[in-house]
């Protein structure tokens, strides 16, 4: 058997009231039979205060998340048409950890299900020489796909989009971890 590799998941939004502890939850529990990865949650509350303030050392926290993560899966909303400033501040807060990793996205939103922060979020990866997965899952007019206690009215649709990203996430997790431990990514450029 295979040993199993760190699959970080982060929340991408930090706003009182969020709607992405709904979609993050019920992806965790999608995933938590997974025999391939092991959960680390990386929450950009982690790092306010009950004043909005921020608290302790996000540079220092990230580098170990992101170091020890094989791959990530980013659960991002979308504000006016762009990602949330908590968000880039997560990843804008390391650089070399991020090389060589692929990146899944699980987006929600109005009608656009968050597709147009997906977007953004590729360049952004794309910067730090990480991979980002075509296939993802999104939520269209989340807040109406969802009941009160945060399960989905209709669960078998998301399934197939939810299996085919978890498939290529495996797949590219494996390879680039493999190819890392053969060369280094920064020695490559070197």
């Amino acid at each position: 058997m295979t040993e199993k590799m760190t699959l970080a998941l982060i929340y991408g939004s930090a706003r009182q009231g969020r709607f992405c502890d709904t979609v993050a939850s019920w992806l965790i529990r999608e995933l938590s039979s997974s025999g391939v990865f092991s959960l680390t949650i990386v929450d950009p509350l982690r790092f306010r205060s009950a004043r909005g303030e921020k608290a302790g050392d996000l540079g220092a926290w990230m580098e170990r998340k992101v170091g020890e993560a094989d791959a990530f899966i980013v659960v991002t909303p979308e504000y006016n048409h762009g990602y949330p400033a908590a968000l880039k501040e997560l990843i804008d807060s390391v650089y070399e950890p991020w090389h060589a990793k692929p990146v899944a996205f699980v987006s929600y939103g109005g009608a656009s299900g968050g597709i147009r922060a997906v977007e953004q979020l590729r360049q952004v990866f794309g910067e730090l020489h990480a991979v980002t997965l075509r296939d993802g899952v999104t939520f269209p007019k989340a807040w109406s796909k969802f009941d009160a206690a945060g399960n989905l009215y209709k669960p078998e649709e998301m399934q197939a989009p939810l299996f085919l990203m978890m498939d290529r996430l495996t797949w590219w997790a494996r390879t680039l971890k493999s190819a890392r431990k053969a060369t280094p990514y920064n020695e490559i450029a070197a």
